[in-house]
């Protein structure tokens, strides 16, 4: 049930005010993306190749994924308190060893153990569905997330100037100023939110099933991993079209990379403000189209012979657009489907977001190669952004059906 107590700032005997939770998923989005412009520049630095040092993208996407199957359902079982604190603080120790790391094997490895970020990025959307219902979820998350979008905007534009000016460490330096900071606001204003279940922890997996057998909960769920998984092969792919085709600087790839959160902050805006009133499915709908058609037109311009560093990352504020319209509502029908498994539904829906992206973004990484522009990219997200739509129309019509009986 939704929680009728009232939040007090840095008071943890009440549920979490909403700046907590943008500061810890904030957090997580910077993770995922400060140092990408850096990758060129670490290629050549551990003296190796773009596509390994590229899995520092894919293989903490994948680690990100298996860990959000998990921490759901313990956050139901546990609370969310603990899980998240649990989880910064070995992000913390994380971000440590990859500022100081001496090989690539060394630097994946601490850069695996830096996705259990991931439980401030899933557990501030459960804590919402907590605290109201649906359509206000998805309203409060679009809030949430449009305070997100700009870190994403900002920060690899911050991480190509820190690169030039410190070097590639400085970023992961920086990490950690920012994660003891959300870490001790977490500790002091994180009141717990989640009704505890009478489930034991093996009995809470077992409640996987449950959404399995759920047509709306994919539909919700598939919509929101392939409208994302568009941006997802953009982050693997894009650092290396700024570099090889563009021939941008580090920098200059870090102040366009942002490009998509110029949308994704007006796409959450909109959804902030409307959601209520136009219902999630139109919401997702009308986002997953947007998302398309902007990756369509980019494709476009490349094969009339007209693509150009700013139409490639400028239509991209389109895909940004539709995802902040898409995800928020997408992730609030996904959790009002089993209202008591809003933990363990965020996780399972946030590890197909993530996954997908994961493999989304090795494959791009894996397409790409110095003669072959950016079509391969544009396509393998246009592909991922069609699927977005004929997953929400399987929602649609499923909505329709239950009403019809």
């Amino acid at each position: 049930m939704p929680s009728a107590v009232k939040p007090r700032f840095l008071d943890r005997n009440t549920p979490p005010h909403i700046v907590t939770l943008i500061l810890m998923a904030g957090l997580a989005a910077l993770a995922m993306n400060i140092f990408l412009p850096s990758l060129p520049g670490m290629t050549e630095y551990f003296g190796t190749d773009y596509r390994l040092m590229q899995l520092s993208v894919a293989l903490y996407l994948g680690v990100n994924a298996v860990l959000q199957i998990m921490i759901g359902p313990i956050s139901d079982k546990m609370g969310r308190r603990p899980v998240i604190l649990g989880g910064l603080a070995v992000f913390l120790v994380a971000t440590v060893g990859c500022a100081l790391a001496t090989n690539v094997t060394m630097f994946l490895f601490f850069r695996m153990m830096q996705a259990t970020i991931v439980a401030a990025m899933v557990l501030s959307r459960a804590i919402v569905r907590d605290m109201v219902p649906q359509n206000e979820a998805a309203s409060m998350i679009g809030y949430v997330t449009m305070g997100m979008a700009v870190v994403p905007m900002i920060g690899p534009a911050i991480g190509g100037v820190l690169d030039q000016q410190f070097g590639w460490q400085a970023n992961f330096w920086l990490l950690l100023v920012l994660g003891i900071a959300v870490f001790w606001m977490s500790w002091a204003d994180l009141g717990e939110t989640a009704q505890r279940s009478g489930f034991t922890l093996s009995q809470q997996f077992r409640e996987y099933p449950v959404l399995f057998r759920s047509p709306r909960f994919w539909g919700y769920a598939m919509a929101a991993a392939l409208s994302s998984g568009a941006f997802f092969a953009y982050l693997g792919g894009a650092p290396y079209v700024g570099d090889q085709v563009f021939g941008m600087t580090p920098a200059k790839v870090g102040l366009y990379f942002g490009a998509p959160a110029v949308g994704y902050f007006l796409g959450n805006f909109i959804s902030g403000r409307f959601s209520v009133r136009i219902g999630v499915d139109r919401m997702v709908y009308w986002g997953t189209l947007i998302n398309a058609v902007g990756i369509a037109l980019n494709l476009g311009l490349f094969y009339a012979g007209m693509g150009t560093a700013n139409s490639f990352f400028g239509l991209m504020t389109l895909m940004g657009l539709g995802n902040g319209m898409t995800i928020p509502n997408a992730t609030a029908g996904a959790l009002s489907v089993r209202p008591h498994l809003a933990g363990t539904a965020s996780g399972l829906a946030g590890a197909l977001m993530i996954g997908g992206g994961a493999a989304l973004s090795a494959l791009a990484g894996w397409l790409l190669t110095p003669d072959s522009g950016a079509t391969p990219l544009l396509w393998l997200m246009l592909i991922s952004a069609f699927l977005a739509i004929v997953a929400i129309l399987v929602v649609i019509v499923r909505t329709r059906q239950v009403i019809a009986r």
